[in-house]
């Protein structure tokens, strides 16, 4: 238990769990409680309703009124289902988005505090002009703001600096590094973290800075691929790629990880997880916060098999599928543990920069295996 128990709080706390986080936030819940050896649950019962022509509403069963709340919701799970005109629908981010503000409506300015936390960002791959086109991160974090949120938590945002669309309501972006090299570290026992025997391996040249600081904190070199595309032709919305280019030493014996933000379909990582076993890698894991597998995980299954990639790590921060949890090839990093230390944190008013620069843990982790 905290020696700070007894300091100012910013108001009873309470966690509104919507239904595309509860069993994250019922996870957060189990830890603040043991944390500080409390029986009662933070969780505030909510309904979040879908009429049968597909409006929806948001109610809360209990009282909210001068408390410090924190909103949970994950606007990337795509497994919530409801009837409209009779069909099945699944709820897409920009519904789950929109719950999050009928929630904000029903506190109706009553609690002391609200905070928003959106584990993977709304609309955070559109989050800068290339032409003609909307600013779709920028105008939700300013409706957040104008609606009267002070802050709002987020993990491995796609670009960190569209917090400059929002001067006054604080951003914090967190990261699950500290918890994926951990997990790293426990299930692959046979990986020899230094120099002559792994390498770390960015995608593409936007995630460059996420591979360094891997490479930084275990202490070993770097490469980078970079994606040769088609501009002549859009597809899916995007112009094809043509090539994967790499750069950077030989591979030949290595293990490999790739790290990044997302996996969507997966077509860029298993693409690159050929290039490196053609190049004798001798191991290739995978590392990303987020996994959509859009496409499904058959594709991660057959690269598993022929043996081009032996891992996948992700976070429990969005919706993964079942057939995903329970493949061999992946594995599940839990943050549910980190993010009631943050929330705890938070409800006593105390600073959370230790939990922002996981470097020193990190070190103190790869010593401790060495």
């Amino acid at each position: 238990m905290d020696n700070n128990q007894n300091a100012p709080i910013n108001g009873e706390l309470g966690i509104i769990a919507l239904r595309s986080c509860r069993e994250l936030g019922e996870k957060i819940d189990f830890y603040i409680k043991e944390k500080r050896s409390e029986d009662k649950s933070y969780l505030i019962n909510v309904q979040d309703v879908r009429f049968s022509n597909g409006e929806g509403k948001v109610r809360l069963d209990d009282s909210v009124r001068g408390r410090d709340i924190y909103i949970l919701c994950d606007v990337g799970n795509h497994a919530i289902e409801y009837k409209m005109f009779g069909s099945v629908n699944y709820m897409g981010p920009d519904e789950h988005f929109q719950d999050i503000k009928r929630t904000i409506s029903a506190i109706r300015g009553k609690a002391r505090r609200v905070t928003v936390i959106m584990p993977l960002l709304y609309a955070s791959r559109q989050h800068r002009r290339k032409g003609r086109e909307s600013l779709d991160c920028a105008m939700a974090l300013q409706e957040l703001e104008r609606l009267g949120v002070d802050e709002i938590l987020t993990f491995d945002a796609h670009d960190p600096n569209v917090q400059n669309a929002i001067t006054l309501t604080s951003f914090e972006n967190l990261y699950p590094t500290y918890d994926i090299v951990k997990a790293f570290i426990s299930n692959e026992k046979d990986v020899e973290i230094n120099r002559e025997k792994m390498i770390v391996i960015s995608p593409d040249t936007g995630a460059m800075d996420r591979a360094i600081y891997y490479s930084s904190v275990l202490g070993v070199d770097v490469g980078l691929f970079y994606k040769r595309r088609d501009h002549s032709r859009i597809v899916n919305g995007k112009n094809p790629i043509v090539k994967h280019e790499y750069m950077g030493r030989d591979v030949t014996g290595c293990d490999v990880l790739i790290v990044d933000d997302m996996i969507a379909s997966g077509e860029s990582v298993l693409d690159i997880a050929s290039e490196l076993k053609k190049r004798n890698a001798r191991s290739v894991y995978v590392a990303a916060t987020f996994a959509f597998f859009t496409e499904g995980i058959e594709k991660f299954q057959k690269y598993y098999d022929e043996g081009i990639i032996k891992r996948v790590y992700s976070t429990n921060l969005t919706y993964i599928s079942p057939e995903a949890k329970n493949a061999e090839w992946f594995r599940e990093v839990d943050m549910s543990f980190f993010m009631s230390l943050v929330l705890n944190k938070l409800n006593y008013n105390k600073s959370i920069a230790r939990y922002l620069d996981a470097t020193r843990v990190i070190t103190e982790l790869i010593s401790n295996k060495q």
